[in-house]
């Protein structure tokens, strides 16, 4: 079945949309079983997966349980002891041919993300490109998992630090960004030497399953890519086989910091390696040094992607009172001008409908909040049919309320007035999470101060999109532990093993 036939045969904007733009996915890509040990295999039930957008039904896929789970554990521990033993340019090959054939299929994943996502088209097909990015570049570093000759204190022995794949990881991913969060994890696991079992996000299976099928089409061996999807009730069961069981060795997490601290739990037993990407509540600091048109265009950038739904995006915009007018009016200009709701396949539609009706109920409650608090609505603040809700503007924020307090996952901006430096830092930093944060000045001593006083895992200085394989993702806190991407994403699947060499002479 095709799922462009399938969308078209309901919705006549997408039929005429289809003609227009030839959106579709190939049968090879639309995968609906799960992915275990090289085979397609089903459940015993199976489950909706509906497009945000309208709430209709686009696929139904194997509800895999804890039986599916273990068999995937079995089969990539199997599966282990023959990938460790390739080399790393071995590995690197199959892992660069991966690459290129979803660089090759990247219009057909774009618009399988779109559908069970919702983001639009061209930020999906941003994805893909970002998720691409990882097989490339652990492609490349599988081939640097250098160890260390170390100086011996004594004449006699020689003093090795190698450096080796660690196991089966257990990757369970979120529907944000159902293509990326899986390459960033599986690409640094894979090139390391290890095998993976990953449980996608209930709601963004379909992602996995055709990352699973172009796997399978580079060369990846039976076994060392696994993916088990799952409905929400299964969800439980399934992530704690992945959890407790012996022959998983590492854990790779990224979601809501309360199902980290759950995860973390289920671990312990077994004292297994865990890296952990959880929640964020990122500052967003404008100085009145600052270049507005910049600062501006970066909230832009940073807030209303994926319609606020990314861990990183800002999530409270502190502004100095010297140009906080200049500002929300700059930017309420620009989001009349830019943003447009609708659904993702529509080429015109740059604001997509959030994930699920829970989203947008938790949306709409802090938006009220704010304003029984007494802030002020700039711009937007309605929810609107379905999962829609439109981009809000709030200024007159304090930090009383909700949306200060937690995180939106949602397109809501809302703008705190600060008068000092070290007011600003004290309120970006009153927070349990630290995983990003950004600022913009033209202050040279500035840069340096609040760059290093930001308590987060990661900085943006006059940028509002920092994410790229090339440098690391992390936070502090209870933002998680442990980095992604960059030349430090290969070491979560790596152990250092100390081998003594002795016996070598007087």
């Amino acid at each position: 079945m095709r799922i462009a036939h399938l969308l078209t045969a309901r919705l006549p904007v997408l039929r005429a949309m289809q003609r227009s733009y030839g959106l579709d996915v190939s049968a090879a890509l639309l995968r609906t079983r799960g992915y275990v040990d090289g085979q397609w295999i089903s459940a015993a039930s199976d489950f909706p997966v509906l497009d945000p957008a309208t709430g209709e039904e686009v696929a139904r896929v194997s509800d895999c349980g804890p039986g599916e789970a273990m068999r995937a554990v079995d089969a990539a521990h199997r599966a282990f002891h023959g990938w460790k033993q390739r080399t790393g340019k071995e590995r690197g090959a199959i892992l660069r041919r991966w690459f290129e054939l979803m660089v090759q299929n990247k219009d057909e994943l774009a618009t399988l993300i779109t559908v069970e996502c919702g983001k639009p088209l061209a930020e999906a097909a941003g994805e893909v490109s970002y998720s691409a990015s990882f097989l490339e570049w652990f492609s490349e570093e599988a081939r640097r998992t250098y160890g260390d000759v170390v100086p011996s204190p004594g004449r006699d022995r020689r003093i090795l630090l190698l450096k080796q794949p660690v196991g089966v990881a257990s990757l369970i991913t979120p529907w944000n960004f159902p293509s990326a969060m899986i390459t960033r994890k599986a690409a640094a696991a894979l090139a390391a030497g290890c095998t993976v079992v990953v449980k996608p996000a209930e709601d963004t299976p379909l992602s996995a399953l055709a990352l699973a099928e172009l796997a399978a089409q580079a060369g990846v061996p039976a076994g060392v890519f696994n993916v088990v999807p799952c409905s929400k009730e299964k969800t439980p069961s399934v992530g704690e086989v992945l959890c407790t069981d012996p022959l998983v060795q590492k854990i790779s997490f990224t979601g809501s910091t309360a199902t980290g601290k759950v995860l973390l739990k289920l671990a312990a037993d077994t004292v297994k390696r865990v890296s952990m990407e959880l929640g964020g509540h990122a500052p967003f600091i404008v100085f009145d040094s600052a270049d507005v048109d910049r600062a501006v265009a970066s909230a832009m950038a940073s807030k209303f992607r994926n319609s606020g739904q990314t861990c990183v995006c800002g999530n409270r915009f502190l502004v100095q009172s010297g140009i906080h007018d200049c500002f929300v009016e700059k930017l309420a200009v620009a989001m009349d001008k830019e943003l447009r709701l609708g659904h993702g396949l529509d080429p015109t539609t740059t604001q997509g409908p959030l994930i699920n009706a829970r989203a947008v109920e938790k949306v709409e409650k802090q938006v009220l909040d704010a304003v029984a608090r007494g802030a002020r609505v700039v711009r937007g603040g309605r929810r609107l049919q379905g999962s829609f809700m439109e981009p809000t503007l709030l200024e007159g924020v304090t930090m009383e309320m909700l949306c200060t307090q937690e995180e939106t996952f949602g397109p809501v901006l809302p703008v705190i007035r600060f008068d000092s430096e070290e007011e600003a830092l004290a309120i970006a930093n009153a927070s349990a999470v630290g995983l990003a944060g950004y600022f913009f000045s033209q202050d040279p001593g500035q840069l340096w101060r609040v760059a290093e006083a930001l308590e987060v895992g990661m900085v943006g200085v006059n940028e509002g999109l920092l994410s790229c394989p090339e440098g690391l993702f992390g936070g502090v806190k209870q933002s998680g532990q442990g980095r992604e991407g960059s030349k430090y994403g290969i070491d979560e699947y790596l152990e250092v093993k100390y081998v003594c060499w002795g016996g070598l002479g007087p």
